[in-house]
């Protein structure tokens, strides 16, 4: 599901050369620097470059915020909005918001879809969701799937992603059928690779150039929860009955396939807890991005065990890479803590909710125990209908402690040429 590595999914130079989508190699990046030259738009989360990461960190922000009862800061749900492309696409950052999109601009479908996840909950006009919804329709593949550019080959990640986002939108990604009548689902089993070969019961990022199904933590990570119909929140007992053996056969499902998956990150993080980074030369060092995205995962096929000794391994050693690494990474431990029943306000020690909620814009203020101000306004684009913010924040922390997220695509903090 990432997405992430710029902004979450994603991925590796080369490949994304080649394929015109990032890949989402489960890998760990130093932060971004800073803009200097550049002044950072109101109402965005993080202090770093926003050039390719923008709308997805801001995306998982409000969605944390969400997820906790706490009401984002209205310009900064307007930022996100004021993003979207006159076609319903986002692309990871429009700096000229004043400039319409055209063929240049690099919309792509993990931004849109994680804007659409964020929106959705926040009563968002559905004008603007709608429009979104639209454009992701338009752009699936034949195979059902889709590809993180336009017109790329379909891959996990993605596929895991906007499934999350239909969903959201209350549409059931089992319905969306092309003329070829396959849905995302069939997408997705494609790309699970088969029990008996190396790696089985993962799913790839996309097939190699050979055609060969290569196990990809990540990719995973995402598949389980794309598989399960499930988005970037997962909530507490919301579990998937799975399989205690890798299966295959004629009648292969897509739960099978979510629960093999689930199977193979059991083994993957049995010995240490945590997923190593899939970067030449680092292949030793933590993910710690991609840890969270599988506790989610875990979680959410009912792997309670697994995903617990992963949470506890995240609770002693992410700190560090939280605070280099800003608002999608709070976002993502939120994410994982909420799905297992962790309470995110003390974990290890440290309040992640009020940790995310310093990132964002200033003078919105956070108490002590994570609720924020009560805004004066609507943002733009929310309905004035129960589903807003205003609705949720009535509703409190109480009813929502049970939710959780993470997944696909871990540490988007790295930056991605555009496809």
């Amino acid at each position: 599901m990432k997405l992430r590595r710029s902004a979450a999914l994603l991925a590796a130079t080369a490949v994304i050369g080649a394929a015109c989508a990032p890949v989402a190699l489960a890998a760990e990046s130093p932060s971004p620097s800073p803009s200097p030259t550049k002044e950072l738009p109101t109402g965005l989360f993080g202090s770093t470059d926003p050039t390719y990461d923008g709308v997805w960190r801001q995306s998982l922000a409000l969605l944390a915020q969400h997820t906790m009862g706490v009401e984002p800061a209205p310009e900064a749900v307007d930022w996100l909005i004021g993003q979207q492309c006159e076609s319903g696409a986002f692309a990871p950052y429009r700096a000229d918001t004043s400039v319409k999109c055209d063929a240049k601009t690099p919309v792509d479908t993990n931004s849109t879809a994680a804007a659409l996840q964020a929106l959705e909950p926040l009563g968002a006009d559905d004008a603007v969701t709608g429009a979104a919804v639209k454009w992701l329709k338009s752009v699936q593949n034949a195979d059902g799937g889709w590809g993180y550019a336009p017109g790329g080959a379909s891959d996990t990640n993605s596929t895991s992603v906007v499934i999350g986002a239909l969903e959201a939108a209350d549409i059931d990604p089992g319905d969306l059928q092309t003329e070829e009548e396959k849905t995302p689902y069939d997408a997705l089993l494609t790309l699970s690779v088969p029990c008996e070969e190396d790696g089985g019961g993962a799913f790839a990022f996309q097939p190699d150039k050979k055609g060969k199904l290569v196990a990809n933590a990540d990719a995973t990570a995402a598949g389980v929860l794309g598989a399960l119909g499930k988005g970037l929140v997962t909530k507490v007992g919301d579990t998937a009955k799975v399989s205690a053996e890798c299966v295959r056969g004629d009648s292969f499902t897509r739960e099978n396939a979510a629960a093999n998956g689930a199977l193979y990150l059991v083994d993957a993080v049995a010995k240490d807890g945590y997923l190593k980074s899939a970067l030449a030369g680092a292949e030793d060092q933590p993910d710690h991005g991609n840890t969270a995205d599988a506790v989610v995962a875990l979680a959410a096929a009912g792997r309670t065990a697994a995903a617990g000794k992963s949470l506890a391994w995240l609770e002693k050693n992410s700190a560090e890479w939280a605070a280099q690494n800003g608002p999608a990474a709070y976002a993502q431990l939120i994410f994982a803590a909420d799905a297992t029943g962790k309470n995110p306000r003390d974990f290890g020690g440290a309040d992640l909710v009020k940790q995310l909620g310093a990132t964002g814009p200033e003078g919105w203020n956070y108490t002590a125990a994570g609720t924020a101000a009560p805004s004066k306004e609507k943002p733009k684009g929310q309905d004035e209908e129960d589903g807003g913010v205003s609705v949720w924040w009535m509703i409190g922390v109480g009813l929502v402690g049970g939710i959780g997220v993470g997944f696909l695509i871990s540490s988007r903090n790295k930056k991605q040429p555009k496809p």
